[in-house]
């Protein structure tokens, strides 16, 4: 409920920006911002809350999702427009709509695929991170460049998000309670490290690590695809990158 307030505020507050300039435009288009990355944060919390507790439902995917949808699919959709980061007319309404239709596709693939079991990936870039992208990336713009608005950069930022949320590139997990395994540890040092990154500066700190994330995910693709090559014979009889036979593959 907390997301979905948050989300809510942000497509409230960004319904009368189109008549705003100046400092007014700004202060509200930041308000809305840190709505969005307030709703995301909520979102974390009840999964953590729920695994930790031991109370995950179907009920809980669910709602879940129909919260996400609006303060991931419909906020930033509205923030696009009515700020004016793609200032094209028709086309700007067209690119929103495209990220809320992969948005929407994202998590429809995701209700009908998901367990109350916990998961070790996600399939396509979660809706949450694509919408932390967006809107990280305005306060990153305002630290760096002083709010100069790049927009053929906002255009190629809501394409390649949206090819992401539909795409089957793995994305990493928040880490489980599970401190035994390494790379829970690893992940565990890295979401302190951001948060330390955060209360420092957390215009500029948040959308390198977005990036730094969604760059590991295709990073690791490609070579996954790459072992697949290996393995089907077209690089010789070598079996991914120095990867040991299981007694399987030895028979």
């Amino acid at each position: 409920m907390g997301n979905l307030a948050c989300g809510f505020g942000a497509i409230v507050i960004s319904g009368g920006a189109s008549y705003l300039t100046g400092f007014q435009r700004d202060f509200r288009i930041n308000e809305a911002v840190w709505l969005i990355i307030l709703a995301a944060f909520f979102d974390i919390l009840d999964g953590l809350v729920a695994r930790f507790s031991k109370t995950s439902t179907r009920f809980g995917v669910e709602i879940d999702s129909l919260a996400d949808i609006i303060s991931f699919g419909v906020a930033p959709a509205v923030l696009i427009i009515n700020f004016s980061l793609i200032s094209k007319g028709n086309w700007a309404w067209i690119l929103a709509f495209v990220y809320l239709m992969a948005a929407s596709f994202r998590l429809a693939r995701f209700n009908v695929t998901a367990t109350i079991e916990e998961k070790n990936k996600f399939l396509g870039m979660p809706v949450p991170v694509a919408a932390v992208t967006i809107v990280s990336f305005i306060l990153f713009e305002n630290e760096v460049l002083g709010g100069i608005n790049p927009e053929k950069f906002y255009i190629i930022l809501v394409l390649v998000t949206s090819a992401l949320m539909v795409s089957v590139i793995e994305f990493e997990t928040m880490p489980g309670f599970d401190f035994s395994r390494r790379f829970n540890r690893m992940k565990v040092l890295f979401l302190f490290l951001v948060a330390v990154g955060m209360m420092i500066n957390s215009s500029l700190i948040l959308f390198p690590v977005v990036a730094i994330y969604i760059a590991y995910a295709i990073l690791r693709f490609v070579i996954y695809m790459f072992y697949n090559v290996g393995k089907s014979g077209l690089y010789g009889k070598r079996i991914g990158f120095g990867r040991r036979k299981n007694k399987q593959e030895t028979e």
